[in-house]
């Protein structure tokens, strides 16, 4: 029965992973359609509406064929389709490494504890801010991550709040990103080195290695 549950997927290819401590690593993305959210910064408005409906059986199929290990289910906001969670647990089955990027605004506790969380925590330039989930943050564990996207220093010093309220980077690995054309990327580091902020400064590999390209 939860082979034949349905989703709405926008694409399905295999790349590099572009963030996270995964990057690098060749992964397969499965990118689900819809999000409740508007993001200033989103990069992929693409995935708001339209997709295809297929199974979780079609799904891993078209995963298999791709003949890697790293799977990472993206969107959108995945967790907006009740039947990702059934997608997440079939490739953890399966013996896929998974990861699963969510915007951070809901609830993530259900997820499959083989399942690698990359959580975003929303800066106030995102104009999102009021949707962050806190109760998400006691739920994260040493597998997780929490990712903060920065558009200036307003919203670094906001995260560097964040990060000592919450004592993020004692459950997990935090990852500061600027804002690809707002923040100046070499600003931030600076900035976190200044601090001595326990974070990881990361850029988006696959935008260094083909700009906006689709798919990639």
């Amino acid at each position: 029965m939860a082979a034949t549950a349905r989703l709405r997927i926008t694409e399905i290819f295999a790349s590099v992973q572009g963030e996270s401590s995964r990057v690098g690593l060749p992964t397969v993305f499965v990118r689900l359609t819809g999000c409740p959210l508007r993001c200033t910064w989103c990069d992929t408005a693409y995935a708001f509406t339209g997709g295809t409906s297929r199974t979780v059986d079609e799904v891993l199929a078209e995963v298999a064929r791709h003949g890697l290990r790293h799977v990472c289910v993206t969107g959108g906001e995945p967790l907006a389709q009740k039947a990702c969670l059934v997608l997440l647990r079939a490739l953890c089955d399966a013996d896929y490494d998974v990861s699963l990027e969510t915007s951070g605004a809901l609830d993530i506790a259900e997820v499959d504890p083989r399942v690698a969380r990359i959580v975003d925590l929303k800066a106030p330039g995102s104009g999102e801010v009021a949707r962050n989930r806190y109760e998400n943050i006691p739920v994260l564990g040493p597998r997780d991550e929490v990712k903060i996207v920065l558009a200036d220093a307003a919203d670094y010093d906001w995260a560097r709040a964040q990060i000592a309220e919450h004592a993020l980077d004692r459950r997990c690995s935090v990852l500061l990103s600027p804002v690809e054309g707002q923040l100046d990327p070499a600003q931030l580091a600076e900035w976190v080195v200044r601090d001595r902020l326990p974070v990881r400064f990361q850029l988006q590999l696959h935008k260094v290695l083909w700009n906006d390209a689709r798919g990639r």
